[in-house]
């Protein structure tokens, strides 16, 4: 086969690794002795099926699938970031992706998704969330969640909430409703993106088909990363707004 026909092939091979990664961790997780066509009623249902077809969906349509899917998450969608990255880094790993360009992408995608569900919540607050947006998977404990956050911490919530489960993906709906200064807000979800983007794709991409294994403590530890790079940035926050304040 010649080269052309060699790139051309390209995307397959990077989807049928992903698959087989997918097929080793499945048959990690059953029990010694199990059977498999007694345990695929079950195995094919709940956050295990939605993880297979994220990851097929990546490996399929690459860097397009990276950022249409953290678009949603940051809509509401229920698609997991913890899934999203590492796919992007396991494909990376094996020469089918840019690990840059997927963290470049799940970063920019979450700003672009976060500023949609802001400007669905300034333009038809909670009547419209609560209402069609139960069929996303939107509920009121959600909102409840992120708002209490949100009034609490102020503009700082958008910030660490970006690395904090259900906070992160909800966050942009009571700072919509509040109206939040738009280009702060905007500045922030990236900055809070970015670092969790980066810490899961490299643990994708470092960790391979063993980050299953582990992904519990190692995402720990991606959040621990994360939180450090968000106080760097607080602290450098407060420190310019000290100057300003004696100013005045």
């Amino acid at each position: 086969m010649g080269p052309v026909g060699q790139h051309r092939d390209q995307p397959r091979l990077g989807a049928d690794r992903a698959a087989r990664f997918l097929q080793l961790r499945d048959h990690d997780r059953q029990p010694a002795g199990s059977d498999p066509a007694v345990q695929g009623g079950e195995s094919s249902r709940g956050p295990d099926r939605l993880t297979a077809a994220v990851s097929s969906f990546i490996a399929s349509y690459g860097l397009l699938a990276v950022f249409v899917l953290m678009v949603g998450e940051s809509c509401g969608f229920p698609f997991p970031s913890e899934v999203i990255m590492p796919t992007a880094g396991l494909l990376a790993a094996t020469g089918h992706m840019n690990l840059v360009l997927a963290i470049i992408a799940g970063g920019v995608a979450n700003l672009v998704g976060s500023l949609i569900a802001y400007g669905v919540a300034a333009r038809f607050g909670e009547p419209l969330l609560l209402g069609p947006g139960r069929y996303i998977g939107i509920r009121r404990h959600h909102l409840e969640i992120a708002d209490g956050w949100f009034r609490r911490w102020g503009l700082l919530a958008v910030l660490v909430g970006r690395v904090l489960p259900v906070i992160r993906t909800y966050i942009s709906f009571p700072a919509g409703l509040a109206r939040i200064d738009l280009l702060r807000f905007s500045i922030l979800t990236l900055v809070g993106a970015l670092p969790w983007c980066a810490a899961l794709a490299i643990v994708g991409y470092v960790l391979g088909r063993n980050y299953d294994r582990i992904s519990g403590p190692l995402e720990k530890g991606a959040i621990a990363i994360a939180l450090l790079v968000v106080v760097a940035v607080i602290a450098w926050y407060v420190r310019g707004r000290e100057p300003a304040r004696r100013e005045v």
